[in-house]
């Protein structure tokens, strides 16, 4: 069984590693190296490994663990079971943060959500000791802070089935979110495949001051890369202003990383992460760490001409940066906070009054982000008032949680009317039970969350989220009003005068003390599993058991209907929706029911309805068509826009087209993790070599994909389109597969290779 906590020797273990190989790597590459590339080649299957190609070349990784959220990690351990191994080949945990509703507070949502999801719980908890995972119960954190906490350091490769993984790149580790497959594959024991990636470099100089928060950083960097500027690439920050950074600032940034598409972040090593370490109880990591340092930064060459190593370099002077929002819908949305009451009179189409202001989550609910909203709240106490709109704060970590309680950070938002939500996702992730706002109503909520997209947060596409830091989401909260800026404008205090907020004060980045671990549920995997049995109810809906998918058999894919031709932003929340949703993920054939339910039809307009082209009945569920066609035996096409695919890294938008009889997925471009996805569950992913051609299909038109028994890497596949109206074109389509890959759609899917 492997070890599950990063112990000194088990680290001092992989430096050693990491040093061998990249001695090996040196001798081949020849030049300096960036410390993302040191951390990768580094982690090669084969370090002598020589032909790479940035954004073309596939490489074959090793990673040091693996993390499992309670949602996909459902989908993951149902998948693992599939490989027939007794205990997972790395160290690997689950955690369960994502079913725990927000609807009153945090003690009665969680006990609440113990009793709704216990046969979920249940299942995880047994599985994980059968399979020697670590399992964190209900409450005690959200998976990436839960993960800085106890199992990021400097120099490790993660991988995790979440997009936010990259926030463990605040210790400088890359962390990488990935599909569910990807993850089983490496608790199996094999490699992970994934495209070598382009590097940008981030150069900081000077220093945060006043109201400007690490999460600015990134706020603003999205509005520079956009949520496609980062696809396939690794972000590098470098330059004196990474020092002026806390590690838990550092690990906002990379959170946030993954709106721009980035496969990963990271900052070098430097003495804010070991003192993050050390008030971690880790500070023999330190000491490692300190030992290591050539593996954690890049060769001094690199600063010295980050142009000659970089793909990219972007400038920010952090002294010179001002307090961000972005949004809605949209991460890459950005403006400066000082043109915000601006861009308010100049569309009609936002709304200044505030209907909710959430500050926490995954992203920013460090110790140094709820003392700096703390210190605003008391600001407001002061003068009498609280805020004006309801303001919740959902704690990352049960540790965070007990500290803040015990340092009185917590008092201090509760005084000003702040309700305090489970340590868990809540309403970032969907699961928010709001109450007493109108349904379908145009309204601004106000969060410090990573993620903006419509319906995101309660299921309403007609709530805009707004992000910016939890400092300013805090002042914002005191005004009601999106217009207000504490920098230039006045509040008035229960005396009836008028008051200016100032500044948060430098907040420390650990406490004086040690941090309070609370009541976390944690549970080590027992030293032999093996008798433990995994039982399923035959009517349960909340877990089904998974059978292999059936392999390709070797015809061509003919004159298929098209089901869905998505218009615009495709997110995975478009394609398969959480919120109320997500108490069935462990139940495939019950949650692909929501199959592109938030899905833009470009031919009617209208959102996750189509024609059904066999029986022309119009305006009909896209699940419900998929079923029928599936019924006749006729497989079917999706046709998507740019960037298809953004967002979550939910498995289960590859999974339900997979088993609703779906064949292939033909866009302009692809989001990273979801074109990995559909590749590892047996579907043909390509792309139009001309963005144009995707207004060649119509509604009516079949696809007729040939030559699939010759595929090969750089190859084109012809895509022949019979127009209703008897006329006919063919389309040669773009793709990206390796010559590895191309067994997984031959065998009907990646895990299929363990039944070999």
């Amino acid at each position: 069984m492997p070890t599950i906590a990063p112990t000194k020797e088990l680290v001092s273990e992989v430096y050693q590693r990491l040093d061998r190989n990249l001695t090996t790597v040196r001798q081949f590459q020849n030049r300096p190296l960036t410390l993302s590339e040191k951390i990768l080649l580094s982690h090669l299957d084969n370090p002598a490994e020589t032909d790479l190609v940035r954004g073309e070349t596939y490489v074959q990784l090793r990673p040091d663990r693996v993390i499992l959220q309670d949602v996909l990690g459902q989908t993951a351990i149902l998948q693992f079971m599939q490989t027939l191994r007794s205990t997972t080949a790395v160290p690997t945990s689950v955690h369960c943060d994502h079913l725990i509703q927000a609807r009153v507070e945090g003690s009665q949502d969680l006990r609440e959500s113990l009793g709704e999801n216990s046969e979920v719980y249940d299942f995880l908890k047994t599985a994980a000791a059968k399979y020697g995972v670590g399992f964190w119960g209900p409450g005690a954190g959200i998976i990436h802070q839960v993960a800085l906490e106890n199992y990021a350091y400097p120099a490790q490769l993660m991988i995790g089935t979440d997009s936010h993984t990259p926030n463990g790149g605040g210790l400088g580790s890359i962390s990488v979110g990935v599909g569910g497959a990807d993850a089983v594959e490496v608790m199996a024991g094999l490699p992970w495949e994934v495209l070598y990636p382009r590097f940008i470099g981030v150069h900081l100089t000077g220093e945060l001051s006043g109201w400007t928060a690490p999460k600015d950083i990134i706020l603003y960097l999205a509005g520079v890369l956009t949520v496609s500027g980062g696809t396939n690439c690794v972000i590098e920050y470098f330059g004196p202003g990474t020092s002026t950074i806390s590690a838990t600032g550092k690990g906002t940034i990379c959170n946030m990383g993954a709106e721009l598409g980035a496969t990963s972040s990271t900052f070098p090593y430097d003495e804010s992460m070991a003192r993050y370490l050390r008030a971690t109880n880790r500070a023999e990591l330190a000491e490692l760490a300190e030992q290591y340092r050539h593996l954690l930064a890049a060769d001094p060459e690199v600063a010295e001409n980050p142009s000659a190593y970089y793909d990219q370099v972007v400038e920010i002077n952090l002294s010179e940066l001002e307090p961000h929002l972005v949004g809605p819908h949209s991460p890459d949305r950005a403006r400066p906070l000082s043109r915000m009451a601006q861009e308010l009179q100049e569309d009609p189409g936002l709304v200044d009054e505030i209907s909710s202001a959430l500050i926490g989550s995954c992203t920013n609910s460090s110790y140094e982000d709820m003392s700096r909203s703390a210190d605003v709240a008391e600001q407001a106490k002061a003068h009498g008032i609280g805020a004006a709109v309801p303001f919740m704060v959902t704690p990352g970590s049960e540790q965070v949680r007990a500290t803040i309680e015990r340092d009185g950070q917590m008092q201090s938002l509760s005084d000003i009317n702040a309700t305090v939500l489970a340590n868990a996702c809540g309403p970032c992730i969907g699961q928010w039970r709001r109450v007493g706002d109108p349904v379908g109503r145009p309204n601004t909520i106000l969060t410090s969350y990573n993620r903006n997209f419509p319906a995101r947060n309660d299921g309403e596409a007609s709530t805009m989220n707004i992000i910016g830091s939890p400092e300013i989401v805090t002042a914002l909260a005191l005004a009601g009003r999106l217009s207000f800026n504490p920098m230039t404008d006045t509040l008035v205090g229960a005396d009836g005068q008028e008051f200016m907020l100032e500044p948060p004060k430098p907040a420390p980045d650990v406490p004086q003390e040690d941090f309070d671990k609370g009541s976390s549920s944690y549970d080590d995997p027992p030293e032999d599993g093996s008798d433990i049995e995994l039982t399923v109810a035959p009517d349960s809906e909340r877990i089904q058991l998974l059978q292999p998918w059936q392999p390709w058999d070797g015809e061509d894919f003919v004159d298929m209907p098209v089901l869905l031709k998505a218009q615009g932003k495709t997110t995975t929340d478009s394609i398969s929706p959480a919120g109320i949703w997500l108490r069935f993920r462990g139940h495939l054939d019950r949650f692909s029911d929501n199959m592109f339910m938030g899905a833009i039809n470009a031919y009617t307009g209208d959102a996750g309805k189509g024609k059904n082209v066999v029986t022309g009945e119009e305006g009909v569920g896209f699940s419900r068509i998929a079923r029928d066609y599936q019924a006749q035996g006729i497989k079917w096409v999706v046709i998507g826009d740019s960037n298809y695919g953004e967002g979550s890294s939910r498995e289960h938008a590859a999974l339900s087209p997979r088993l609703l009889g779906g064949a292939a997925v033909i866009v302009r471009s692809f989001a990273r993790i979801h074109e990995s996805n559909l590749k590892k569950q047996g579907l043909l992913a390509f792309t139009f070599p001309d963005p144009a051609d995707y207004d060649r299909l119509q509604e009516d038109d079949r696809i007729s994909l040939v030559g699939l028994k010759d595929m090969a890497p750089g190859k084109q596949v012809e895509c022949r389109i019979q127009h209703a109206d008897g006329t006919s074109e063919t389309l040669m389509l773009n793709h990206s597969y390796a010559e590895s890959q191309f067994d997984w759609f031959r065998l009907g899917s990646a895990l299929n290779l363990f039944h070999q």
